[in-house]
């Protein structure tokens, strides 16, 4: 608000049910004061150098009749329908081009002058001349129609771009489920394969286990058929080996029994009156011949060691000197 308008005393511009602040060289509209007089319904603000309207103006929904003419106005809030019980709307002489697409609710209003605003021209078709009370009632259906068709574009604009949005979201979604699904579907792939890995490695282990129980088993039976085989080689060559044992001794036992019978025949015929007995003659002659033998072998073996003492001396003296 401007210094001028701080400075107005707006109880003094009220007059029953009509404010008039127009000719205040206003720039901005005192909104909070104006609220608190909410049976001003009739306000007239020409003349004045307000440029926009703020959207807490908008809040001023007791108003019945507004006069903007003459001010500087670009453009309106676009919450301006919420003003639903306007019925009189004068923008007389302003620098508005359109209007907001909210002005369509205004459905109580039934007089409005757009004049001398550089309006575009579907709205300045639809606004018509307003040169009068008729033609102002006209151009507020007109333009109020135009701006509902508006409202309408915007509406299904909104709609087309909100289902668009939709099926995007719903695309969005079905590629989200998708993919879930086929990580779903990973995950369930994967566990099965380390479920059959696992199954695989089980089975290999159980195999080898099987085949070293199977190993040990052929090794033991091995073992025990090559234990079977030595006792029955052994069983078979023990039989064999008894009987020659037993034969060497009873030949050792016979050679024994004939050593000792002949020792005894010699030592009755040698030493026994039987040695005048003609069995006895051929013992005492084989001893006696044997005697002298042996006699002459002990001369030759003691010559022999003689002369194998000699020829060690000599061979000891021959290494000594040399």
């Amino acid at each position: 608000m401007s210094k001028s308008s701080k400075a107005l005393n707006l109880k003094d511009k009220l007059s029953g049910n009509e404010m008039d602040l127009s000719l205040c060289n206003l720039s901005e509209v005192p909104v909070k004061e104006l609220a608190q007089l909410p049976k001003a319904t009739v306000m007239d603000l020409s003349c004045n150098n307000i440029i926009c309207l703020s959207p807490e103006f908008c809040s001023l929904t007791h108003l019945v009749k507004l006069d903007l003419s003459k001010n500087q106005l670009t453009c309106l809030p676009d919450e301006f329908g919420n003003l639903v019980n306007l019925q009189h709307l004068d923008l007389f002489n302003n620098k508005l081009m359109t209007l907001p697409v909210s002005f369509s609710q205004l459905r109580s209003l039934k007089w409005l002058d757009l004049k001398d605003n550089p309006l575009e021209p579907t709205l300045a078709k639809a606004a018509g001349d307003c040169l009068d009370e008729k033609q102002c009632k006209l151009c507020a259906s007109k333009v109020l129609q135009h701006m509902r068709e508006i409202q309408e574009e915007v509406d299904h604009a909104r709609e087309k771009r909100l289902l668009r949005e939709k099926e995007l979201e719903k695309k969005k979604e079905a590629k989200q489920r998708e993919r879930e699904a086929r990580e779903r579907e990973a995950r369930k792939r994967e566990k099965a394969e380390e479920k059959e890995r696992r199954r695989q490695e089980y089975q290999a282990q159980m195999a080898a286990v099987a085949a070293k129980e199977q190993q040990k088993k052929k090794n033991e039976e091995k073992k025990k058929r090559n234990g079977q085989a030595a006792a029955d080689k052994k069983a078979a060559v023990e039989p064999a080996s008894k009987p020659r044992r037993s034969l060497i001794g009873l030949m050792f036992k016979l050679l024994l029994l004939l050593m000792l019978g002949l020792a005894g025949a010699v030592a009755a015929c040698r030493l026994t009156d039987l040695q005048k007995e003609p069995a006895c003659v051929p013992i005492n002659v084989a001893v006696d011949d044997g005697l002298a033998w042996a006699k002459v072998q002990g001369g030759v073996v003691r010559q022999l060691a003689q002369n194998l003492s000699s020829a060690a001396k000599e061979l000891l003296e021959s290494t000594s000197k040399s």
